[in-house]
C-alpha cells in the first residue's frame, strides 16, 4: 500500500481498518481512489481536490454538505435509502469536511456506494432518457433549496467571464500557437455576439438562477443494476446558475455520436434520437418547474454549452495546456475540433431540436 495515501485516509472518520487504496478512473481534474476496508466495514472514496482549479476547497465542501443534506432529507421523507441515493461526505476525525496535507493539498472522503454501474457514454436512447430523469429529479429535489452557496469556480459557465479570459489569452499568446489556430479562433469570434445575447438574459434575470450541478456528463451518475439512476456524484461544481447549463452539458455528452476527443470527425455529430430521449426524461421530472424563458431556450442551451467547451479547450491549447490533463501535445486541439463538429451538427439540426422541446413541453404540461 501507498503509505502516504494511508496516512491521508487515516485522517478521516472511517469505520474499520484500511485494507488497500486503489486508483479509480482517469479524471480530468482530481485524483480519485477507493479505500478498501477489512470485513464488513464500508469502503470509501478518497479524492485529492485540484487546488489550481478549486481555490477554496473548504467552501466547495461546504456547498456539497448543504446540498447533499438537503437531498438526504428529501430521500428520507420519500422512504428511500439516503446512503445509496445521495452522496455522504465523511468528515475528518477533527470534524472538518476536508484534510489539508503537509504539501498544502486538500483531500476529501465520501462513502463508497456499492453495487452500482457507471457509464462513460450513453449507448442507447433508453439510457439517455434515464440520464434526463436523473438530472431532472436532481434539480427538482433542489427547487426549494434557499441556502447561500459559494462560487467554487468564478464565472464557470458565464460566457462574458470566459470572453475576458479568451481575450487575455489571445493578447498574450503564451504558447505561440495563435497563428496556427487562426481558423479555430475564427469559429469562436463568429458566434461571440449570439452567445453574449443569451447570457444577457441570465444576467438580467429573464432566465432565472437555481442550484445546478454544472457537470452533468453521464459518468457523474451512478446507476443501479436495473438501469435506473441511483445517485448524482461529483458535486465539486454545484453552485447557483441557470438550470439550462445542466441540460445543455448533458446533451453535449449524451447525444454525441463520437468521443469528446475524437480524431475522426466523421464519427462526431448530435443524435436527434438521443436528444429527444434525454429531453423526454428531463421534462418528465422538471417541466412544470421551468419558467417560460427556460423552456424557450432549452434547445439553445446545448449549443451554448458546447460552444463554451470549444472555447475552453482551444483557450487551454493556446495557453500551453495548463488546465486540462492531456495525453498528447495536440490533445486540446483535437478536443476543440471534435467539439466544434458537434456544435455544427447542433446548429444544422436546431429547428428539429426546438420542435422536439415544444412537443415534449406540451406533453408534460397538460
Amino acid at each position: 500500500m501507498n503509505d502516504r495515501l494511508v496516512s491521508i485516509a487515516s485522517q478521516f472518520a472511517l469505520e474499520g481498518e484500511i485494507l488497500d487504496i486503489t486508483p479509480v478512473g482517469e479524471g480530468f481534474i482530481n485524483d480519485t481512489y477507493r479505500i478498501h476496508t477489512v470485513g464488513s466495514a464500508p469502503d470509501y472514496i478518497l479524492q485529492r481536490k485540484n487546488g489550481n482549479i478549486f481555490k477554496d476547497v473548504p467552501a466547495m465542501m461546504e456547498n456539497i454538505r448543504k446540498v447533499t443534506e438537503h437531498i438526504r432529507r428529501k430521500v428520507i421523507a420519500a422512504g428511500g435509502d439516503p446512503d445509496r441515493e445521495v452522496m455522504r461526505v465523511i468528515p475528518t476525525r477533527t470534524g472538518r469536511l476536508c484534510h489539508r496535507d503537509e504539501g498544502g493539498e486538500h483531500w476529501a472522503a465520501t462513502l463508497f456506494i456499492d453495487d452500482t454501474v457507471t457509464y462513460d457514454r450513453a449507448d442507447s436512447p433508453a439510457l439517455a432518457r434515464m440520464g434526463g430523469i436523473g438530472i431532472g429529479h436532481f434539480q427538482s429535489q433542489l427547487a426549494d433549496f434557499d441556502e447561500p452557496l459559494a462560487e467554487t469556480i468564478p464565472g464557470f459557465h458565464d460566457i462574458r467571464h470566459r470572453f475576458a479570459q479568451w481575450d487575455r489569452t489571445l493578447s498574450l499568446d503564451a504558447a505561440g500557437r495563435c497563428r496556427e489556430a487562426a481558423e479555430e479562433i475564427g469559429w469562436i469570434e463568429a458566434r461571440r455576439d449570439e452567445m453574449l445575447a443569451f447570457w444577457r438574459l441570465v444576467e438580467e434575470g429573464v432566465i432565472p438562477r437555481h442550484v445546478t450541478h454544472n457537470d452533468t456528463k453521464i459518468s457523474n451518475f451512478l446507476f443501479d443494476r436495473q438501469g435506473n439512476v441511483l445517485c448524482v456524484i461529483d458535486l465539486d461544481t454545484v453552485m447557483n446558475s441557470t438550470s439550462l447549463n445542466d441540460f445543455g452539458d448533458a446533451i453535449r455528452t449524451y447525444a454525441n455520436t463520437g468521443a469528446e476527443d475524437d480524431r475522426d470527425l466523421a464519427r462526431v455529430g448530435m443524435s436527434m434520437e438521443f436528444f429527444t430521449a434525454y429531453t423526454d426524461g428531463y421534462l418528465s421530472q422538471h417541466a412544470r418547474e421551468l419558467s417560460e424563458a427556460e423552456r424557450a431556450y432549452l434547445a439553445f442551451s446545448a449549443r451554448y454549452i458546447t460552444y463554451e467547451q470549444v472555447l475552453r479547450f482551444l483557450m487551454d491549447y493556446l495557453d500551453g495546456d495548463t488546465y486540462y490533463k492531456i495525453r498528447s501535445a495536440d490533445h486540446n486541439l483535437v478536443r476543440t475540433r471534435a467539439q466544434y463538429r458537434l456544435l455544427r451538427s447542433m446548429e444544422e439540426q436546431y429547428g428539429a431540436m426546438c420542435e422536439a422541446v415544444r412537443e415534449l413541453n406540451a406533453k408534460y404540461n397538460r
